[in-house]
């Protein structure tokens, strides 16, 4: 399970970072606020924070805390990846590994997450995310459906 989820978290790092590239180097020079849709703009978000903003903090040490935080935790998730025994749980585990992994990047070389994907309806907007927030948010919705569900049809 393993190698599986490190071909989930691989090819998640490199869609995000490549998105991440398109949107500095060629979309956001100079910034600007994309309309695609009535629902659904391109933005740029420096996002000190953690995901969806939680926690922004202008400090020179929170990238660093944030960091060094985000990869203790995909130490942690490698070894549950080495243990798990099915592909569920091992695909959602690779997709927060990966989102991780990503969103690190961001803080190492810009001390913050470049986010660009903006969400809005009747006047609210989502927080602004990116694809390893993307990924994230599935892989824990995918580790929560094997916990409640999974596991009770492997106990009957």
């Amino acid at each position: 399970m393993l190698r599986l989820g490190l071909l989930i978290a691989v090819p998640i790092v490199v869609f995000d970072q490549l998105t991440k590239w398109w949107v500095l180097a060629d979309l956001m020079d100079p910034p600007q606020a994309v309309a695609v849709t009535s629902f659904f703009n391109l933005v740029l978000v420096w996002n000190r924070g953690v995901s969806f903003g939680l926690f922004d903090s202008d400090s020179h040490w929170g990238p660093i805390v944030l960091s060094a935080f985000a990869l203790a935790i995909s130490v942690v998730l490698v070894v549950w990846l080495r243990k798990v025994g099915s592909r569920l749980p091992a695909v959602a585990i690779g997709m927060v590994l990966g989102g991780a992994i990503g969103n690190v990047i961001d803080r190492v070389r810009f001390g913050a997450v470049v986010d660009f994907l903006d969400f809005h309806a009747f006047g609210y907007h989502w927080p602004a995310f990116n694809v390893a927030d993307s990924a994230i948010s599935i892989g824990v919705g995918l580790l929560l459906y094997d916990g409640l569900f999974e596991n009770r049809r492997k106990i009957r």
